[in-house]
C-alpha cells in the first residue's frame, strides 16, 4: 500500500524533514512543508505503526494542502489503526468521489470492514480491489479475500477465491497452504494432504506444514502416517511441543502406551506442567493396568486444574478397576457437574451402575448420553446390550424403532445388536435372516458380531453362515 520505507533514505532531506516534523510536535514551528515530504513521513509513521504521529501529520498535510485528497486518504489509515474505525469510514466518504476506482482506497475501506467483522462489505471491497490491481498486489489481495470466507466459515467460497489465486500465481505459497487448511475444515483430508504435500514441495522445512499434515492424517486415524509427519515436523523444530503431544496422541491411538507417554513428558518439558498432558498420561499408566502411577498423573492434573472433567473420569475408572465400583460413582459424577455436556461421562457412569445393577440409574444415564450423541457406534451398542441383558425387550424393539441416525456404522451396529436380541430370545429363523442380509451388505462388518460376542464362535450355524475367508 506504502512506498518502500528505505527508498525514504535516498533522500537525504528526508531525515531532516522527519526531524523537522518530530521538532514541530515539541512545539516548534514547523512553516511550509512540500505535500511529497509530509506524504513520505505519514508513510514512514504507517508503515512503523505509529498511528497517533501518522495522524497528526496527515493533519499537518490537510492543513498546509486542503485540496489533497491523499491526506484525508492518510488520515483514515491513520485512525483506523488506532481503531476509530467509525471515524475512519466518514473520512474516506468525503474523498470517495475522488477515489472510487483506487486499489488503494478500496483496500482501505476493505480493511476497515474486515475490522468491523462486516465480512459482505469486506469481500465486496476486495473484490473491487482485486479487479483495478497492480499483478505484483494480487497476491495479497486474492489471501485477504480468502480470509474474509475463512472467518465466515464459508470454506467452500474461500476455496474457489484460492483456486484462483494459484491459476494467477502456481507458486502463491500461502495460498496453498490455506486451501489445504479449508479443506482440512471441510473435512475433505485426501484434499488437504495433497494441498499440504505440494505446499511442502516448496517449503520442505515448513514444520508447521509438517505438523498439519500429520493432523489431516490423524483425523483419517491413519495415526503411523500422522508419526511420519510429526517427526519431520520435530525434527525440523526440536522445540516444536504441539507436535511432541500430537505423538503422543498417535502413539496412544495405537496402544503404544509407554511411548506415547515419553511424548507427553516431552511436550511438559518443553512447555512446563499441563493439566492436560498429565491426564494423558494417567491414561497411559492406566492402560498399562500400572494403577497407582496413573492416579499419581491424575492428581498431578487436578492439582493444576481441578475443573479438568478427564482426570475426574479417569480416577473414577482406576477405582472401578481396583474393584471399588461405588466409590467411582462419586468421582464420575464430579466430571458429570463439571462438564455436564459430555456424553462419554454419562456412558461410563452408566455402564458402572449397571455393573452395580442399579438398572434404572444406569437407563436414566443412558438415555442422557444418547440424548447428547445418537451418533456414537459403541454407546447405542452397549445401551442395546443392557436391553437386553435386562430382559428389556420391548423398550428395545420400541428404541430400535424409533432410532433415526445418519451414520451407516452406527445402522449397521443396530442391526448386529437386533440380531443377537434374536437369538437370545429363541427367535433364531428370524435371527438368521437379519444376519444373512448384514453380510450380503457388508462382509467384513458383519463379522464384527464375533468381536461383539465371543461366545457366537461357538456356535458352527452361525459361523457357517459366513463364507470362507481369502486370508
Amino acid at each position: 500500500m506504502f512506498e518502500n520505507e528505505d527508498e525514504h533514505f535516498f533522500d537525504e532531506s528526508f531525515n531532516e524533514d522527519l526531524v523537522r516534523f518530530e521538532n514541530s510536535l515539541k512545539g516548534e514551528p514547523i512553516g511550509f512543508m512540500d505535500s511529497d515530504c509530509i506524504e513520505s513521513i505519514i508513510d514512514h509513521y504507517l508503515i512503523q505503526g505509529n498511528y497517533n504521529k501518522a495522524s497528526l501529520c496527515a493533519d499537518l498535510g490537510i492543513e498546509q494542502f486542503p485540496f489533497k485528497s491523499v491526506f484525508l486518504l492518510r488520515k483514515a489509515q491513520a485512525v483506523s489503526g488506532m481503531g476509530q474505525l467509525k471515524e475512519a469510514l466518514k473520512l474516506l466518504s468525503q474523498i470517495e468521489r475522488v477515489y472510487d476506482d483506487s486499489c488503494e482506497f478500496l483496500l482501505t475501506k476493505a480493511s476497515i470492514f474486515s475490522q468491523l467483522r462486516d465480512t459482505k462489505n469486506a469481500i465486496k471491497f476486495f473484490t473491487e480491489a482485486l479487479a483495478v490491481s497492480e499483478p505484483e498486489d494480487k497476491d495479497e489481495i486474492y489471501i485477504d479475500l480468502a480470509m474474509e470466507y475463512e472467518h465466515s466459515f464459508d470454506f467452500k467460497g474461500a476455496i474457489k477465491i484460492l483456486k484462483e489465486a494459484l491459476v494467477n500465481n502456481s507458486k502463491n505459497e500461502i495460498a496453498i497452504y490455506e486451501l489445504a487448511f479449508c479443506y482440512d475444515q471441510l473435512g475433505e483430508y485426501d484434499k488437504a494432504i495433497e494441498s499440504y504435500y505440494n505446499f511442502i514441495n516448496e517449503n520442505p522445512y515448513s514444520f508447521t506444514a509438517w505438523y498439519n499434515l500429520g493432523n489431516s492424517f490423524a483425523k483419517q486415524n491413519n495415526h503411523q502416517k500422522a508419526i511420519w509427519a510429526y517427526d519431520y515436523s520435530v525434527t525440523i523444530n526440536e522445540e516444536f511441543a504441539p507436535a511432541y503431544f500430537n505423538l503422543g496422541s498417535s502413539y496412544l491411538s495405537l496402544e503404544n502406551y509407554k511411548t506415547a507417554s515419553d511424548f507427553f513428558l516431552k511436550c511438559i518439558e518443553i512447555d512446563g506442567e499441563d493439566a492436560v498432558c498429565f491426564c494423558f498420561i494417567g491414561e497411559c499408566y492406566e492402560q498399562l493396568n500400572e494403577l497407582d502411577l496413573a492416579k499419581e498423573y491424575y492428581h498431578k492434573s487436578l492439582s493444576l486444574n481441578p475443573e479438568y472433567g478427564d482426570s475426574w473420569l479417569g480416577l473414577g475408572i482406576v477405582k472401578d478397576l481396583e474393584g471399588n465400583t461405588l466409590e467411582s460413582i462419586t468421582f464420575f459424577n464430579k466430571a458429570i457437574e463439571i462438564e455436564p455436556s459430555n456424553p462419554g461421562y454419562f456412558h461410563v457412569l452408566a455402564g458402572a451402575l449397571e455393573k452395580l445393577d442399579r438398572n434404572q440409574e444406569a437407563n436414566k444415564n443412558y438415555i442422557a448420553a444418547l440424548e447428547l450423541d445418537d451418533q456414537n457406534d459403541q454407546l447405542v451398542t452397549d445401551y442395546l446390550d443392557f436391553l437386553i441383558n435386562t430382559k428389556q425387550f420391548d423398550t428395545f424393539d420400541d428404541f430400535v424403532c424409533s432410532f433415526k441416525s445418519e451414520n451407516e456404522n452406527v445402522k449397521f451396529s443396530v442391526q448386529l445388536v437386533k440380531f443377537y436380541k434374536e437369538f437370545k430370545v429363541e427367535n433364531k429363523e428370524t435371527a438368521i435372516s437379519i444376519l444373512n442380509y448384514l453380510i450380503s451388505e457388508n462382509l467384513d462388518k458383519a463379522r464384527e458380531i464375533f468381536s461383539l460376542y465371543p461366545e457366537l464362535l461357538n456356535d458352527n450355524k452361525i459361523v457357517n453362515l459366513f463364507p470362507l475367508s481369502n486370508d
